[in-house]
């Protein structure tokens, strides 16, 4: 079995308005926090990071504008984007550095592993490279495992943000059915995944068909069959409890819809150490947020949990311990972990929601 790890402790330093970001991670992570405040540019350093792990790095890159763009107060003021993360004894510790052509150079590529409290190793990879060479030095064991834990524990993150759910999303369209080894940071592949599921997770494909019932009353049951003129394509089809008519999913709600996906991320049977989902609460009914929180909360026992909201209602499902209040300052981002008891007076009185509305717990709108 592959041995992965959740995030102990993690820094970044010079990623948008991530200048100098120290913070310490648990199981569960909620960031809580005003619309440009940072919370999003988190999610978007570990989207970074994943491509970067994928061999996609300047692309990501080039989408969204150029290395400049992505730098603190771009080039001329930040020279290098770097980060350290800390998984328990082992770390991981990235420089990118920006080049004529607006592109990132990787610089450096450290891994490390502190076997006593006075005596360290450091597994360092090539240098000077335009995308990771991470994937193909961790083939076989080698000598040492550290890296191959920590690249493991990394190459598994999945970070999700189900915002497209107009007719053109790809959660919409036929996806490949082969496409099935995990679920796709837009859900593009659900169809594929759900079929898999079906016919080789089937009790996990049983709870994820009632837990969606829970929000969706309607729901009878999904429609997973290859394309008939495509045995290679399938599209997500469902039946509706009182008819024999089957539905596409743009005959489901904007909200049903997400709903569907965030089951089948939270209860995927094959976890991934860290998932980072970005605004889950969006288009979702009162009751759904309910049940998103309990899912959010089971999800923690069996993989980290990083979440960003802005939901009242979904912060009522945790503790103040959970939370992470996230603030602009000059420009740059504050992260800060919440502790509860801090606020035993008002949680007499008050629910974590209503602290959230009443601005008591920071991050809240001046």
């Amino acid at each position: 079995m592959v041995e992965k790890r959740p995030i102990d402790k993690l820094t970044i330093k010079g990623f948008k308005t991530l200048q100098d970001v120290e913070l310490e991670l648990g199981q569960l992570n909620v960031l809580i926090g005003p619309n440009g405040a940072g919370k999003s540019n988190l999610v978007s350093y570990f989207r970074m990071l994943i491509e970067m792990l994928g061999g996609r790095l300047q692309v990501w890159v080039a989408k969204r504008g150029g290395a400049s763009r992505l730098l603190t107060f771009g080039a001329g003021h930040t020279t290098c984007l770097s980060s350290d993360i800390h998984f328990d004894d082992m770390s991981f510790q990235l420089y990118l550095e920006p080049t004529d052509t607006d592109r990132f150079t990787i610089s450096v590529t450290n891994f490390g592993y502190q076997a006593t409290p006075t005596k360290g190793y450091t597994y360092g990879l090539v240098s000077g490279t335009a995308e990771s060479q991470m994937h193909r030095n961790m083939e076989g064991n080698g000598p040492i495992p550290y890296p191959n834990i920590i690249y493991n524990s990394m190459a598994n993150w999945r970070a999700y943000h189900i915002q497209d759910t107009s007719s053109s999303a790809p959660v919409k369209l036929t996806s490949q059915l082969h496409d099935n080894r995990y679920l796709r940071q837009d859900a593009g592949n659900l169809a594929a995944y759900l079929y898999m599921l079906k016919h080789v997770y089937k009790d996990i494909y049983g709870e994820i068909v009632e837990t969606a019932r829970l929000a969706i009353p309607f729901l009878d049951n999904f429609v997973l069959e290859p394309e008939a003129l495509n045995a290679n394509s399938i599209m997500l089809k469902w039946r509706h409890k009182d008819f024999d008519y089957e539905f596409i999913p743009s005959q489901l709600s904007d909200g049903s819809l997400r709903f569907i996906c965030l089951v089948t991320a939270l209860m995927q049977p094959d976890p991934p150490s860290t998932i980072i989902i970005d605004e889950p609460e969006l288009g979702l009914h009162p009751y759904a947020i309910t049940l998103l929180g309990s899912l959010l909360e089971s999800a923690s026992e069996r993989m980290q949990v990083i979440v960003a909201t802005q939901s009242p209602q979904l912060l009522d499902e945790f503790s103040v311990d959970d939370l992470i209040v996230v603030e602009l300052l000059d420009g740059v981002s504050i992260f800060k972990r919440l502790k509860e008891c801090d606020f035993d007076v008002w949680l007499k009185d008050f629910s974590v929601g209503e602290l959230w509305d009443k601005n008591v717990l920071g991050g809240g709108l001046p």
